[in-house]
């Protein structure tokens, strides 16, 4: 960026300020919140996370500085919830991700179920794995095969529930066609994402902090390790007496 196009002190310290404004206005939210899911609160964070990265923005680019924090960016989130402050219906919506990691089990399973169950036709729809899909997804609920994936061959992936708001329950077989298209995103209530890339970047901030602390420790001074050295042997002659 040019000098020209820099921001200028002043506007880096007018951030600055809106920050601690938006901080006081969450803690206040948090303070008063009416619920679990207050809208109060929810906006609140918005404007924190704005806030705040713009912030972030001006202060590198004024002073090629950045800010020990990190607030999630609100492109990653909901937009705010703009639907019935009483809902007459709601709707879930879920989708589960699988990898079919074991398609022998999953065909012996999808067997088991037609031999116990079978009609009499002959059709063995578990001889392939599109068929045992379909036959196990009808004979076992939903949630209990995401209880136990493995015993199904299957290896869990992502997940989501979504709960939107409605003013109404729809009428029967008006969704039906397609269930999943329409959503409007300001009507989600809450949401609930399950995803390996969580536990990656936990695992990340832990080896961040492993590597924080092996460089501490071998910037000790080796005078000091002497001397708690030192201070151990005089120890252990001092219990042999």
């Amino acid at each position: 960026m040019s000098d020209a196009a820099q921001p200028t002190a002043a506007e880096v310290r007018a951030a600055a300020e809106a920050v601690k404004t938006a901080l006081d206005r969450h803690l206040a939210a948090v303070e008063g919140r009416s619920g679990e899911d207050d809208p109060a609160v929810y906006e609140a964070f918005n404007q924190l996370a704005a806030a705040a990265e713009v912030y972030d923005e001006l202060l590198y680019d004024r002073y090629d500085e950045v800010t020990p924090f990190e607030i999630p960016g609100t492109e990653d989130s909901l937009p705010p919830y703009t639907g019935p402050e009483e809902p007459n219906a709601v709707s879930v919506l879920i989708r589960r991700d699988y990898a079919v990691a074991e398609p022998q089990r999953l065909l012996a399973q999808a067997q088991r179920v037609e031999a116990a169950v079978g009609d009499g036709t002959g059709t063995e729809a578990s001889a392939t794995i599109h068929g045992a899909l379909g036959i196990l997804f009808d004979e076992f609920e939903a949630d209990e095969i995401a209880s136990r994936p493995k015993e199904f061959g299957l290896e869990e992936g992502d997940s989501t529930l979504w709960v939107t708001a409605a003013d109404e329950t729809a009428d029967p077989g008006a969704w039906l066609e397609a269930p999943f298209e329409g959503v409007d995103p300001q009507r989600v209530v809450c949401r609930f994402d399950v995803s390996a890339v969580f536990d990656d970047e936990i695992n990340d901030e832990i080896d961040d902090i492993d590597e924080v602390e092996d460089e501490v420790e071998d910037e000790l001074d080796p005078d000091l390790d002497a001397d708690l050295d030192e201070d151990e042997d005089l120890e252990a002659l001092e219990a042999d007496r």
